[in-house]
């Protein structure tokens, strides 16, 4: 057998992860080898590719899941500030990689665009009101505009004010500085970068094993699916950013941090219009509550995609199901993810999560019918024959203890010499911060050293904005100005 290829780093899965933990590499350690691997032909295929999430760029300005009402009536915001905290980290990478050239034509992936919460009904309408409150004080949110006049709705959204009764209270909380991202144009000009700086990227390898050496480094047997070819590359550090994909991967490893987790796979679908004369009507992403006893990820909502070029409005996500843990996956994903010390907590999160499981069970019964019904909540003139059907990606909740978990989780193990990437939600908005600490944790011996540089990229590193307003003022008009998200 020929001996094995060598690499410093190897990156398993060709999303927004790997992309952004790789490019941060390139630029700390230039002389670094860097091996990214991708079990399909393309990059970002899964749930980075913009038809396979909402592209919001999830700062918490609109998610109404991240400020629930407490039983005293008072807005929980602990949540929605982190989650804004962590995007205001991505978005400053993001500037400074194109200030510096890592990054080219900022508008092929990200849009200036509103974030907006939406409500009906007298008690939607005080509970917005107090949220907004709740939210005012703080820096990062103290843009936002709290609307109850229904023409002053009707001129910022006038495709959901069309046909609606203006008897009904409605009340928005606007965020002029919202964007879209297209996360897989930016993961793949991230990877651009690293290829430029000497990374391999090697499309269309499946990993099929990963073991331990004794010298603390790790033997990947990598196998191309086209031809069955198989190759062996050794590794000094792994990261898994494979989607619903890692946690079976970390297994293959041995990784004992992840024994007794399970993976519950949930797909999405959307509605989509791309005809100009709907989506010229609406420029913003509106999102409203999600429905009772509906996980927090599938909080309706409608928002205007650039995609390619081109203008598009996405409604939803419908529920879906299927035992896959990737798009491209295989059904036998979920009953081999069973394991002796995974099974009580899988049974225990059935019986837990029953209206989830309800919750599913009506959505998989849904007709297109019912699905632009719930649309016209949205959009009363909504029409069927303007809107099609779209299935998005699949996610993987982790469940821990009998519970599921909507949460991003990081496992590092073994001496921090292998790190992957668990669950959903925010995701791929929080994935500089992500990466970040993946590289404190790994390379705990390195990270004082890359400390100035990581600075240059990152202004803010390790200062909560929301108690520095003046230097949360500094960088949001900076990155405003490098990102071309100004009016």
């Amino acid at each position: 057998m020929p001996a094995p290829a060598t690499t410093d780093v190897a990156l398993i899965g060709a999303g927004i992860m790997s992309a952004t933990l790789g490019a941060l590499l390139r630029r700390l350690e230039p002389d670094a080898s860097i091996t990214l691997v991708e079990r399909l032909d393309r990059a970002a295929a899964e749930s980075s590719d913009p038809w396979n999430n909402a592209g919001t760029g999830h700062a918490g300005l609109c998610e109404l899941f991240y400020t629930p009402q407490k039983p005293d009536g008072s807005i929980e915001i602990a949540k929605a500030v982190r989650v804004n905290e962590q995007f205001q980290v991505t978005r400053q990478f993001w500037a400074y990689a194109v200030h510096t050239g890592m990054l080219e034509r900022p508008r092929d992936f990200v849009q200036p665009l509103p974030h907006v919460s939406f409500v009906q009904g007298a008690d939607g309408v005080d509970y917005l009101r107090r949220r907004h409150h709740a939210l005012a004080s703080n820096p990062l949110f103290a843009g936002t505009e709290f609307i109850t006049d229904f023409d002053e709705f009707a001129a910022r959204l006038p495709l959901m004010a069309a046909g609606r009764d203006a008897d009904v209270p409605v009340a928005l909380d606007w965020a002029p500085g919202g964007t879209d991202v297209d996360f897989g144009a930016l993961a793949r000009q991230l990877i651009g970068y690293g290829v430029r700086g000497g990374t391999e990227v090697l499309f269309g390898h499946e990993l099929r094993s990963i073991g331990r050496e004794p010298d603390g480094s790790w033997m990947l047997e990598l196998a191309e699916r086209r031809t069955g070819e198989t190759r062996r590359l050794k590794a000094k550090f792994v990261f898994i950013g494979g989607g619903g994909a890692t946690l079976g991967l970390l297994r293959k490893a041995g990784v004992p941090e992840v024994r007794g987790l399970g993976g519950f796979p949930i797909g999405g679908r959307f509605l989509r219009c791309g005809i100009p004369a709907i989506t010229g009507g609406h420029r913003a992403k509106v999102y409203g509550a999600p429905a009772p006893g509906a996980p927090s990820t599938t909080a309706p909502h409608l928002d205007s995609r650039v995609v390619d070029a081109a203008s598009w409005l996405l409604f939803g996500p419908f529920a879906s199901w299927s035992p896959k843990f990737l798009k491209h996956g295989r059904v036998t994903d979920l009953p081999k993810s069973v394991r002796f010390d995974n099974a009580a907590s899988l049974l225990g999160a059935g019986v837990r999560e029953r209206a989830l499981v309800g919750y599913l069970l009506r959505q998989l019964r849904h007709t297109h019918a019912d699905r632009i019904e719930a649309l016209q909540e949205f959009v009363p003139e909504a029409l069927e024959r303007d809107w099609s059907p779209v299935r998005a990606g699949q996610r993987v909740q982790l469940i821990r203890e009998g519970r599921l978990e909507f949460d991003t989780t990081i496992v590092t193990a073994a001496e921090g010499s292998i790190a992957g990437l668990l669950g959903a939600s925010p995701g791929a908005s929080t994935a500089v911060p992500a990466m970040l600490e993946v590289l404190a944790r790994c390379f705990a011996g390195r990270f004082a050293g890359w400390r100035p540089r990581l600075e240059e990229m990152v202004p803010s590193l390790g200062t909560r904005l929301s108690d520095e307003p003046d230097l949360f003022e500094q960088v949001w008009e900076w990155g405003t100005r490098q990102l071309e998200l100004g009016d």
